[in-house]
């Protein structure tokens, strides 16, 4: 089940907050390869240490995650952490599960306002199926918004630990963010929860943010069935935020690039999701002015999909003046199955209309 290789680290590529991207010169000369190290699990590496790595990724050629994973630094371990608060454990029962301090647990500063706490006061909340969508959505939010205060909720679907995102780490840097949750098994945000549910109470009343952005970390597990992918959860999302009163929008993935036909005008993952494993009600933008084939296309798949419904969504048209100058403002690269904003301008636009969505008036 794990390809697991032995190393020396010939070069620090790059690092960002939280990872470090490694070259590894294999010992049995296979290499080199292009590696990952989180220095909180495993201690900060340098060159000339000899590492320990799982290879999985490169043995089945993974696109978003195909780097080796540093396992461990074996010649210089790092000290035990320091005693301290926090219970939580993540990634639990694999060899590098982590105790994390909860937002919410008895410990936390913030556990006397999240004891109680079952409100979102009707924060709109954007739910996404990849993890690609997300600086479009902040794009969209801060076109109409300037200054909005945005909170990103990571779910377990894709990565566990938020670290691999470098976008996340751009995005704060860029002041696009006003922080991050990382629920269920992953770890790594500014603020750690159990649920989705108690990570967009942290979002609403610790982080005051104006909106969340709910989606999973880079990448994305698919069998090419109706049922068998991580973007599912999409719906559960959706029942989390009626469940707390908050205001849902669904980032709806369109394209009309993806070569599979599944994915064609409305992915059949948001499909599923919004009509079948939601049963709260959520709000569905579909950008102005696509295509007239693919928007036909579009409303035809969501007239199908939303008929056996009854949760009472509703799709929505909202205006594009202004997100194609957002889109481009983006201060990381946007990408989404390897390709950009000139590739699959579709999918970018509807995250960012619904983005925008998100911060308009109600009423």
């Amino acid at each position: 089940m794990i390809s697991w290789r032995e190393g020396v680290v010939t070069r620090v590529r790059r690092s960002w907050r939280g990872a470090s991207e490694l070259e590894v010169s294999l010992a049995d000369q296979s290499g080199p390869l292009r590696a990952m190290a989180y220095p909180a699990l495993v201690g900060e590496v340098a060159e000339g240490d000899r590492v320990l790595l799982n290879t999985t990724a490169q043995t089945m050629g993974l696109g978003t995650g195909g780097y080796a994973l540093v396992v461990a630094v074996p010649d210089r371990l790092p000290a035990d952490p320091p005693p301290g608060p926090g219970h939580l454990v993540k990634a639990r029962y694999t060899p590098l599960q982590a105790v994390v301090l909860g937002v919410d647990e008895q410990d936390s500063p913030h556990h006397e306002v999240l004891r109680d706490a079952d409100d979102l006061d009707g924060m709109p909340v954007v739910v996404a199926d990849l993890h690609s969508a997300l600086p479009a959505v902040c794009a969209g939010v801060l076109a109409d918004r300037p200054g909005a205060r945005i909170a990103y909720v990571m779910t377990d679907g894709g990565t566990l630990p938020l670290w691999f995102s470098m976008t996340v780490d751009r995005l704060r840097e860029a002041g696009w963010l006003a922080g991050s949750i990382t629920v269920g098994q992953a770890l790594g945000g500014d603020l750690e929860a159990v649920t989705v549910h108690t990570g967009l109470l942290a979002a609403r009343h610790v982080l005051r943010a104006d909106v969340a952005i709910v989606a999973q970390g880079p990448g994305n597990l698919g069998t090419g069935t109706r049922w068998g992918y991580s973007g599912v959860a999409v719906g559960d999302a959706v029942n989390a935020v009626g469940a707390l009163r908050g205001r849902a929008v669904g980032s709806l993935r369109i394209s009309d690039a993806d070569p599979r036909q599944r994915h064609r005008g409305v992915s059949h993952h948001s499909l599923t999701a919004y009509g079948r494993v939601a049963l709260a009600p959520a709000e569905l933008p579909v950008p102005e002015g696509l295509p007239a084939g693919l928007a036909g296309l579009v409303k035809e798949q969501l007239d199908a999909a939303l008929a056996g419904s009854a949760a009472g969504h509703r799709v929505v048209s909202v205006p594009v003046d202004g997100l194609e100058e957002a889109l481009r403002g983006c201060p990381v690269r946007l990408s989404t199955m390897g390709r950009g904003l000139e590739e699959d301008h579709a999918y970018f636009l509807a995250a960012a209309a619904a983005g925008r969505h998100a911060v308009a008036p109600v009423g």
